[in-house]
């Protein structure tokens, strides 16, 4: 029998579930709860961003048409809109933060045993700041135009590990480093 898994349940893979697990319990995410897991909720939203999906509608359905193969990612069925919906307005965000920091506490340390091919005397740092558009009747507090809502993204990567070092979420009228040079520790 031939064994081999998706594209998508490789990238699954990446996550211990155990891990997942244990900062499901350390954030009490799965309080009163019922039937609907957070590890569910988890997949159906990566799915969302890797498909690069623009509803629930879009999630649920594309997870529909995977069949037998949920199983194989630790989902019995793909969810229904309305307990996507609800459990993505209810389920506290501070799970999927833990998560973020953990992966890349793991990519990091994997990052210092790979071989660079570039070497700097000092280290080299790029900054970039991306303007995330939102809808401004659902987001009132960012506005940006009169019609449109945005927020700002300003990431700073480090060039020798190739992953971020710091990353904030501001208002979009915010600028460069004035704002972020207080806050953001460089080491040199």
């Amino acid at each position: 029998m031939n064994k081999f898994s998706s594209i998508f349940g490789q990238i699954l893979q990446v996550f211990d579930k155990r891990d997942f697990l244990q900062a499901v319990r350390d954030t009490r995410a799965e309080h009163a709860a019922k039937g609907f897991t957070c590890w569910e909720q988890f997949v159906a939203m990566l799915f969302c961003q890797l498909g690069q999906a623009q509803s629930l509608r879009e999630i649920c359905g594309g997870l529909a048409t995977c069949l037998g193969k949920l199983k194989h990612l630790g989902i019995d069925d793909a969810p229904k809109r309305s307990t996507l919906s609800y459990a993505n307005e209810h389920r506290p965000w501070q799970l999927y933060q833990l998560m973020f920091y953990r992966l890349l506490e793991k990519c990091q340390v994997m990052a210092r045993f790979q071989k660079r091919k570039f070497r700097f005397k000092n280290k080299l740092f790029n900054l970039d700041a991306s303007v995330i558009e939102l809808c401004l009747s659902l987001f009132d507090w960012v506005s940006f135009r009169q019609t449109k809502g945005a927020v700002k993204l300003h990431l700073l990567l480090d060039n020798a590990v190739y992953l971020p070092t710091f990353a904030t979420v501001t208002e979009c009228d915010v600028h460069g480093l004035c704002r972020l040079l207080p806050v953001c520790k460089m080491d040199s």
